[in-house]
């Protein structure tokens, strides 16, 4: 039997995956060039965007949110969500690449570009982010200009009227600060890829804002514990993919129930996955976890979480 057969096979027999929770991957990072087969500039295999797609979709996944941190982000990933009816799009600069703003010449002007976009795919931007503050990488981009175009971001914040889509990692004091300066701006948002501690969780709690759980928030028991002290009906999932995944040496990697088939980038073959590519169907594993390590209901824990994220980002949609 070759693998391809094989692969069929197994996802054949993976009923447990059509149980089709409703669920919305918030953060994917869809415009990477791994989900068209390509590494490093190398092609490894065919594009298989569309099949991965399906598989998200023969999930439950029925909306995506891409995630954009840059202006050169925005506009592929505008592009590539106006060819799909079930993905969106965020639009702003991920902390790490706030320098662009300066190398630009004309921050202003940069700021300008990422409003024009955002004016001209309204139907399809969903939030203003990636945005906030990451002090672990400060290689990347140094605190101060952080500080300085996270503030500056808020001015599109009020303009647009959208929701926030933010990022903080290792910086809770500062981002909080910034958050309570500009809360009266604030129509709703979500701190996505949550890896804080369960006092961190409650300040933002406190500050309205949702949390949004993938494998990244799931890789020790502790990580677990403060997931678990946040109340259902403040969380969101997402897988951010292509990164993120949950693996077997994780906390959470026991509590998995559903498994993909997959292959090194290099011997891929058609109906498999990529091995440690995430990809939005692993979505369904998130979820596995948050709920057993809760001891929660599945179904029901599921639909809290679709209902958050569908008022927020989405709220002219059916239920």
């Amino acid at each position: 039997m070759n693998y391809l057969v094989v692969c069929n096979h197994f996802l054949k027999m993976a009923a447990p995956m059509k149980r089709c929770f409703r669920m919305i991957d918030i953060g994917a990072n869809l415009t990477d060039p791994v989900f068209r087969g390509l590494y490093r500039g190398k092609q490894h295999h065919e594009d298989d965007f569309l099949d991965m797609l399906k598989r998200a979709k023969d999930v439950g996944v029925e909306k995506i949110m891409v995630t954009a941190g840059c202006l050169k982000d925005a506009k592929e990933a505008c592009e590539l969500v106006s060819k799909h009816e079930d993905i969106y799009t965020t639009i702003g600069c991920h902390p790490t690449r706030c320098s662009e703003f300066e190398k630009s010449g004309d921050p202003d002007g940069y700021m300008n570009q990422l409003l024009d976009i955002a004016a001209q795919n309204k139907q399809k931007i969903v939030a203003v982010g990636e945005f906030g503050l990451d002090y672990d990488r400060l290689q990347f981009c140094p605190k101060d200009t952080q500080l300085k175009y996270f503030e500056h971001q808020f001015e599109m914040v009020e303009q647009l009227q959208l929701p926030l889509f933010l990022h903080s990692r290792n910086a809770a004091e500062d981002f909080s600060a910034i958050i309570r300066r500009h809360r009266d701006k604030i129509k709703g948002g979500v701190v996505h890829s949550f890896t804080g501690t369960k006092e961190e969780a409650a300040d933002i709690l406190d500050q309205g804002l949702f949390i949004g759980i993938n494998g990244c928030s799931l890789k020790t028991q502790d990580n677990i514990d403060a997931m678990c002290s946040i109340p259902t009906d403040r969380i969101m999932i997402e897988t951010d993919a292509p990164w993120c995944d949950i693996r077997s040496t994780h906390a959470s990697g026991k509590l998995v129930q559903t498994q993909f088939p997959s292959r090194k980038s290099d011997k891929w073959q058609k109906g498999c996955c990529v091995k440690s590519r995430n990809e939005p169907a692993n979505i369904i594993q998130v979820l596995e976890v948050i709920a057993a390590a809760r001891k929660e209901d599945i179904t029901e824990m599921a639909n809290t979480i679709f209902e958050n994220t569908r008022k927020m980002f989405f709220p002219d949609s059916s239920h």
